[in-house]
């Protein structure tokens, strides 16, 4: 880990003596990467995971009184430059090729898929009573904001050859693949029935603690928002793709909806939990992917309104506002 950590301040400081000159520069530690700083000017190196290490870059060169940062990343530095375009001040984004850094240009917003599906496999999501919905062109159905049931068509999670659209039960990728095994001989509406009760059992208000009601907390209070959006002032609701695909199950990610308020004006809303310094620029890029000039509201409980995260909304043009959700928000908001 120390010789690592050696060779990213390396990189960094000789990858911006190459295009700034050399001078008398200060190495500092970011995690997963290494950061230089000059004055009021920093240059921050993302190599591990850039689109999630972008907001604490700029937390990070805040709180060293930079007011000019410089992002540097080999990966994904075009949606960096995309972020970057929504804050001000502005930061500047560098392409790593080789040896040298480029001026990143911007990437348009991706063209989301469309779905594929059929009414017959639709239809069992529904009347499980399930939240049905299209994300990255597949139908999931979901227990307040845990996927138990996709379709699936193309190829199946195990990378099985599809002649036609089919469900495919469980939560995760892993899990829809053991249950496909385990259960090949039981009809799908059945696998469905089993995996559903299994997940309520635990998915709910007063629950012991149980990995089912620990994963995709963001997207259990997105599901109680859909429900209900007057709770936050909303006309209505509906969930919608982030503007870059959600990583593993298990990673910590930002929930979408979409909606108008009391007034008709379109609403993009963004739900986290826990302090996500990701929050401010995955919900700027989701409102330009589906509003650009809606408003943008960051729905998070009580305790994680966090000034980092106001710090940042209000970098955005237009800003973003801040909505905080009772602690207990799993209860009932």
């Amino acid at each position: 880990m120390a010789d690592r950590a050696a060779l990213l301040r390396a990189k960094v400081t000789a990858l911006v003596a190459g295009a700034f000159g050399r001078a008398d520069r200060e190495v500092r530690d970011f995690p997963g990467g290494a950061a230089l700083v000059e004055g009021e000017r920093a240059w921050v190196l993302l190599d591990d995971r850039p689109l999630t290490a972008f907001g604490p870059a700029l937390v990070w060169a805040d709180r060293q009184g930079a007011r000019e940062v410089h992002l540097l990343a080999a990966e994904a530095a075009d949606v960096l430059a995309r972020r970057a375009s929504l804050f001000e001040p502005r930061p500047v984004v560098w392409q790593v090729q080789g040896t040298e850094l480029v001026a990143a240009e911007p990437a348009p917003v991706r063209a989301l898929p469309v779905a594929i599906g059929t009414p017959e496999l639709s239809q069992l999501l529904v009347d499980a009573d399930l939240e049905v919905f299209v994300e990255e062109g597949v139908v999931r159905g979901e227990v307040l904001g845990l996927e138990v049931a996709r379709i699936v068509h193309g190829t199946s999670t195990g990378g099985v050859p599809l002649d036609a659209p089919m469900l495919e039960v469980g939560v995760g990728h892993a899990d829809r693949e053991m249950t496909a095994v385990i259960h090949a001989g039981l009809q799908p509406v059945d696998q469905l029935r089993r995996v559903i009760e299994i997940v309520r059992a635990e998915r709910r208000p007063g629950a012991d603690r149980h990995p089912l009601n620990q994963l995709a907390p963001e997207r259990w209070l997105r599901a109680l928002l859909v429900a209900d959006p007057g709770r936050i002032g909303l006309a209505s609701l509906r969930p919608a793709d982030p503007a870059e695909p959600r990583p593993n199950l298990r990673d910590r990610a930002v929930a979408i909806a979409v909606g108008q308020d009391a007034d008709g004006d379109d609403v993009v809303v963004a739900c986290s939990v826990g302090v996500d310094l990701d929050l401010v620029p995955a919900a700027a890029d989701a409102r330009l992917l589906h509003a650009p000039h809606a408003r943008l509201l960051l729905v998070v409980p009580e305790r994680d309104a966090h000034p980092v995260t106001r710090a940042l909304a209000g970098r955005l043009q237009p800003p973003a506002e801040i909505v905080a959700v009772p602690d207990e928000w799993r209860t009932g908001l």
